[in-house]
C-alpha cells in the first residue's frame, strides 16, 4: 500500500472513506471487504492483528473492522494499540466465539471500550454499523438511496 490508486482504489474513491478489515479468515476478510467496496467505501484487509497495525500505518483508515480472536495479536489487543497510535480511527469488532464477552470486559476494565458485532455480519447490518460509526454516506450510497423507488 503505498497510498497510490491502485487496483481496488478508482478515481472516484479517493475521496471515500478508508476502512481496514482485519480477520485471519482470509474468506471472511476478503467478502467484508467486497462489500464495503460494493458500498462505495475503499477497503484493505490485513489477516492478522500486527499486520493490521502495519497496515494503519500506511493506508490510514478512517474505520478498522476487526475479528477479535486471531493468533498472536488479538482484535482488542490490535484496537487498544490503533486507539492509542491513531485516536480518531474508528473501531468496529466482531467476533462468533464466547469467549470474547470476557476479553471485552477486561478491555474495558482497562478504559477501552469497543463496539462488538456478533458473527456472522449480515452485510445490511454490517454497512449500518460503519456508516453510523463513520457518520456520513458516501456519494455512491447518496445516489443509491435517492434513486430507489
Amino acid at each position: 500500500m503505498s497510498g497510490e490508486i491502485g487496483p481496488h482504489h478508482s478515481p472516484e474513491q479517493v475521496a471515500a472513506p478508508r476502512i481496514l478489515v482485519i480477520d485471519d479468515e482470509k474468506r471472511i476478510a476478503d467478502t467484508l471487504a467486497l462489500i464495503l467496496r460494493s458500498a462505495g467505501y475503499i477497503a484493505e484487509v490485513a489477516y492478522d492483528g500486527a499486520s493490521g497495525l502495519a497496515a494503519c500505518i500506511e493506508f490510514h483508515p478512517r474505520l478498522v473492522i476487526s475479528d477479535v480472536v486471531m493468533p498472536g495479536m488479538s482484535g482488542i489487543e490490535a484496537a487498544i494499540e490503533i486507539k492509542r497510535r491513531f485516536p480518531t480511527c474508528g473501531i468496529l469488532l466482531y467476533s462468533g466465539q464466547a469467549a470474547t464477552a470476557q476479553m471485552m470486559e477486561e478491555a474495558k476494565s482497562q478504559g477501552h471500550e469497543f463496539e462488538l458485532l456478533a458473527k456472522p455480519v449480515h452485510p445490511v447490518q454490517l454497512l449500518e454499523r460503519v456508516r453510523s460509526l463513520i457518520g456520513a454516506q458516501t456519494d455512491a450510497e447518496k445516489v443509491r438511496v435517492r434513486s430507489s423507488p
